[in-house]
């Protein structure tokens, strides 16, 4: 698999550029950058003191001209911007961006149409195994249990709540025949009378160098049921970014997720 990682001096990019250079069926063949960071025209195995021949750029259309993927975990205008060239190289995405727009959204959509994007908020297999535990959970407890999403992030973290914590949200309020909007509390501050039926309520934590904590909270008369997930390493991301790679060789266009890859649709 020949694959261009985006924001490639990241702490994200780092641990995928490793991944790959780890992987006998992955070949690093591109690494993005923005234009103003210092490391522009270094080999991207400088930082593991391996000569790779790969030059880090900030060319998009250089770092894609051999791509057969892009792993991408940016900013969503790096993102969107690196999808308009993809359509043109052919390359197909690995996002793992979080904080897209409604209309960034939409944009992937399309886009889909063209190309094959595994697009999800977290890659990691653990995480998209607990999204399914949640489902099963919340149908169950869809009675007399009132629901909280805690997630906590390192303090370089810019969105909140966290996609992955989002996600959860959204995976709970479908499992109840609800959306997520209609029935997601992300604040409570002052007087905020009774808590609501049916709501979910989102807790955002930002400190330190926490990798990625989520907790589900089931809160009932007598019991509280926890369902948690605690990243130690970024290393589940870049394992779960490959396996997307190797899933994504028979696609040729759609969106997909996590639980596409992982086959846990159904």
């Amino acid at each position: 698999m020949k694959i261009a990682i985006a924001g490639a001096t990241g702490r994200m990019g780092k641990m995928l550029i490793e991944a790959i250079l780890n992987s006998p069926d992955a070949q690093l063949v591109g690494a993005l950058e923005h234009s103003s960071s210092a490391q522009i025209g270094e080999d991207a195995g400088a930082f593991l003191g391996k000569k790779t021949g790969i030059t880090i750029t900030a060319d998009i259309a250089a770092a894609l001209s051999h791509a057969e993927f892009l792993i991408d975990f940016t900013r969503p205008e790096g993102t969107m911007a690196h999808l308009v060239v993809a359509q043109k190289t052919g390359s197909k995405m690995i996002i793992g961006t979080t904080g897209l727009s409604a209309q960034q959204l939409e944009e992937l959509k399309l886009a889909s149409k063209k190309l094959a994007i595994v697009f999800a908020p977290n890659m990691s297999v653990g995480v998209n195994v607990t999204f399914k535990l949640l489902e099963v959970a919340a149908k169950m407890l869809s009675e007399g249990y009132d629901i909280e999403v805690i997630e906590a992030h390192h303090r370089h973290k810019v969105d909140a709540p966290s996609g992955t914590a989002l996600r959860m949200g959204e995976v709970i309020a479908g499992a109840l025949g609800e959306k997520l909007d209609d029935v997601a509390v992300y604040a409570r501050e002052g007087h905020t009378g009774e808590r609501k039926q049916g709501s979910i309520g989102f807790a955002t934590i930002r400190g330190g160098d926490i990798v990625g904590d989520h907790t589900v909270l089931f809160a009932g008369e007598g019991e509280r049921i926890e369902i948690s997930h605690k990243s130690s390493s970024r290393q589940s991301y870049a394992q779960g970014s490959l396996r997307a790679a190797r899933f994504m060789k028979t696609q040729q266009t759609g969106l997909f997720d996590m639980q596409d890859v992982l086959g846990l649709r159904n």
